[in-house]
């Protein structure tokens, strides 16, 4: 019988020796892919409808009136003199108004004033309004077996 036994100074060689050598342990890492997937969970449905209603405005309005009144005169325009145009005293309009008499002169005879203002009035008046309505009803769809199928295999 031949027993190969080594000595205590060679099994210390050989663990030396492998001791010596680099030793390359693999370094394993799991990753987790997120992946995203757009899944139907349901429907709106918007409905749009014109309604109307009647509704009462006041309102101011501005007119102009206008005041004449006639002032006489009976003056003669001078001989050689340029006949009176029409001028404005303050917020009144001056017109003159001439005659020609028969010696061929000039007679202011009367003068128009005429005054102009504004006058408010309250009008009111019913208008009919229309307005927009939206109704949003959520419509569920019957769910898929979209939650018992089973997850694809990632793939590092």
């Amino acid at each position: 019988m031949n027993t190969n036994l080594s000595s205590p100074s060679e099994s210390t060689s050989r663990l030396s020796d492998q001791a010596a050598a680099p030793l390359v342990l693999p370094v394993i890492e799991e990753q987790a892919v997120v992946r995203r997937e757009v899944v139907e969970t349901g429907r709106v449905r918007l409905t749009k409808t014109v309604q109307e209603h009647a509704e009462d405005l006041t309102f101011t309005l501005l007119h102009d009136e206008v005041q004449v009144e006639r002032v006489p005169i009976n003056q003669y325009v001078a001989d050689g003199a340029t006949l009176p145009g029409v001028r404005y005293e303050g917020d009144t309009m001056v017109i003159p108004v001439v005659r020609e008499v028969v010696v061929k002169r000039m007679l202011v005879v009367e003068e128009l004033h005429v005054t102009k203002h504004q006058v408010p009035t309250q009008e009111s008046h019913q208008v009919v309004l229309r307005q927009e309505v939206v109704q949003v009803t959520h419509e569920p769809i019957a769910p898929t077996n979209a939650g018992t199928q089973p997850a694809t295999p990632l793939t590092p």
